[in-house]
């Protein structure tokens, strides 16, 4: 009985057990926490792009000098942005169909490369596409 009450009352192990049972909650939200601002850096990156080669097109005279700019602006500037590789990222520019005054750019990253979608199994991730749209009015009109 001597023996039952002294082990009961030995709390040298306590930190050791609450560190076993809060560690791996710990870290899947650390983890997580790495993961996701990972991811919403890139999508940071696509959406500043899509905003900075809409405003790159009000320099355009007519259709064509605008789709030549911001092609031109997104080729050379892409790779530069956080987290981007020009390679994985796709673009569609061109007046908008619902409203010809609106100039706008689409823009569509495949995410598939960040290192996010090796990490924790359990760990809710999100698209491997990120996709943004930014439209301006033209100037002048």
């Amino acid at each position: 009985m001597l023996h039952c009450r002294a082990f009961l009352s030995d709390c040298r192990a306590a930190s050791a057990v609450e560190f076993a049972i809060l560690a791996p909650v710990f870290m899947l939200m650390l983890t997580g926490m790495l993961a996701y601002s990972i991811y919403f850096g890139a999508a940071h990156s696509v959406q500043q792009i899509a905003a900075d080669a809409a405003r790159t097109s009000i320099a355009g005279l007519n259709a064509r000098e605008r789709d030549a700019l911001v092609g031109a602006y997104i080729n050379n500037n892409a790779a530069d942005y956080l987290l981007i590789e020009r390679a994985r990222l796709t673009y569609s520019i061109g007046d908008k169909a619902s409203d010809p005054n609106q100039y706008q750019v689409n823009v569509e990253y495949d995410a598939s490369a960040l290192p996010i979608w090796n990490l924790y199994p359990p760990l809710p991730l999100p698209s491997k596409t990120i996709s943004f749209s930014s439209s301006i009015r033209r100037g002048g009109l």
